[in-house]
């Protein structure tokens, strides 16, 4: 394989409200390096809001040299909230660092999870989001710079509500989603997303984003890294100078900062950082923590990610070179006893060879509307402890001009949270998605597009005169790249 270079490809952001307020900055900054009124424009918006009251525990900045940022994402919970939150107040559901480095000509992105075990200055031992309902800011900015050991220079505090206004505004987002999210209890929030390829828009994206039940905080995370991945690639440049008002608006309603960023001269310093960094690569630092619940309603059983003090230390350090972590974004035990492997398996990297349940699917699909004019492939292999769940989806999708295009997805599960992974087909031949593969190789006759994140395989996209199809990681993506190609390669018409 040839080396793959992240500079060559879209960018990922880490997280939801890492991407809610990158999205707005980069529109009002896109030309506030070389007009002094965009940046009043900034500090305006900025100054609807009172500063974060932070006490004296930032760093100064000097021009032109890396700064750290720390980026929270809260709401504040109505009384009348149907997700477990009413009542409680703000809470902080997302805590990201980002280093924006000119030396190293790349941004580092780590996100604590929300229920890692910390000690919180004060009050003793608990999950870190709970520093944020404890003492808001300041309380999370002091747990943050104690666990990572992390000089910090701005702390943003962005509302989860921004997100849903933000993607209204700049128009709905196409996202590949691995399997129905249902949920209709009063326990957690109203969710009804059906598995497959489709576009969303900003109410749809957040109950996608913010989804908990039956996920991890881990799980859940990702899901949201891959939603903000796809609105950066969806939405270019030029759209965001030109929605830049709008957006400044809603980024002035939902966003609070320091009173630093308040200063023209501060402000100018990040802008022309975040500007550099718009078309660099993004290097993600995975943390590495100990076992992840499954989030349950049981509040006495309360679900914590574990980090040993020197883990920390290691991932701050890479923090600060700049450094991405390799592998799947995450590993997870399994749920409940380990399902064997057929006794007729022949297995081979993990996969084994099953015709009878993806041939089944395949025919369902036809049944459903798919086949003639749209041919139905389906796997002749599956990872080996991986089964299919339910009928595939046969529906309509609508493309970006307007138009309904046939499509269907298959879904396999493994014993494990979170773990999803599938098979698309669309007579839309040209989605978002496959756009810039990283690399084309042929196999045995056959052309395949791979598309890499980091260095790990996320998506194997074929196309036929007729229609596109690809097969899709889970969401940690712990398919290995063997077993990815396998499978596509695999498929066939029934």
């Amino acid at each position: 394989m040839v080396p793959f270079d992240d500079s060559n490809r879209p960018g990922l952001w880490k997280k939801l409200l890492l991407g809610a307020f990158l999205v707005v900055f980069a529109a009002a900054s896109a030309t506030s390096v070389a007009a002094f009124r965009e940046i009043d424009k900034v500090v305006d918006a900025l100054d609807q809001n009172e500063d974060l009251k932070l006490g004296n525990q930032l760093a100064k900045s000097d021009p032109g040299k890396p700064q750290t940022i720390l980026l929270l994402g809260s709401d504040k919970r109505p009384d009348d909230a149907t997700d477990g939150g009413a009542g409680t107040g703000a809470r902080s559901d997302t805590i990201i660092l980002v280093r924006l480095d000119p030396d190293n000509q790349a941004t580092a992105l780590m996100s604590l999870p929300r229920d890692l075990k910390v000690e919180i200055p004060g009050y003793g031992v608990d999950k870190i989001n709970a520093a944020y309902s404890a003492g808001g800011p300041k309380l999370t900015l002091e747990t943050v710079k104690q666990l990572t050991g992390l000089s910090i220079n701005h702390v943003i505090n962005v509302d989860f509500h921004g997100f849903q206004k933000a993607i209204d505004a700049i128009g709905c987002i196409y996202t590949d989603v691995d399997r129905r999210y249902y949920n209709d209890t009063a326990e957690f929030a109203y969710i009804n997303i059906p598995a497959g390829y489709q576009q969303m828009c900003g109410d749809k994206a957040l109950q996608y984003a913010r989804f908990r039940h039956e996920d991890s905080d881990l799980v859940r995370g990702i899901r949201q890294q891959d939603l903000l991945r796809d609105a950066k690639q969806q939405v270019g440049v030029g759209a965001l100078v030109d929605d830049r008002d709008k957006l400044l608006e809603i980024f002035g309603k939902y966003t609070t900062s320091d009173g630093a960023l308040k200063d023209r001269a501060e402000l100018l310093r990040l802008l022309k950082l975040a500007v550099f960094s718009v078309g660099q690569p993004i290097r993600h630092v995975k943390f590495e923590g100990g076992d992840v619940g499954i989030t349950s309603g049981d509040a006495t059983t309360p679900s914590y990610v574990t980090a040993s003090d020197a883990t920390v230390k290691k991932l701050a350090q890479q923090f600060l070179g700049v450094e991405a972590t390799k592998g799947p974004r995450g590993s997870l035990k399994p749920k409940g006893r380990k399902r064997p492997p057929p006794q007729d398996s022949s297995t081979s990297g993990g996969l084994e060879k099953e015709t009878e349940y993806g041939k089944d699917q395949a025919i369902q699909a036809i049944e459903q509307g798919a086949g003639g004019e749209f041919p139905v492939y389906y796997p002749t292999v599956r990872v080996a402890d991986s089964e299919y769940i339910g009928p595939p989806r046969v529906y309509k999708l609508v493309d970006g001009d307007g138009k309904r295009r046939r499509s269907y997805r298959m879904v396999l599960k493994r014993p494990y949270v979170g773990e999803y992974y599938g098979v698309q087909g669309t007579r839309w031949m040209d989605p978002p998605i496959l756009d810039s593969p990283s690399e084309e190789r042929t196999i045995k006759g056959r052309k395949f597009e791979l598309h890499y994140e980091g260095d790990r395989l996320r998506l194997v996209a074929w196309q036929t005169p007729k229609a596109v199809y690809w097969v899709s990681n889970t969401l940690l993506q712990t398919l290995s790249e063997q077993q990815m190609i396998a499978i596509a390669r695999s498929t066939r018409l029934p």
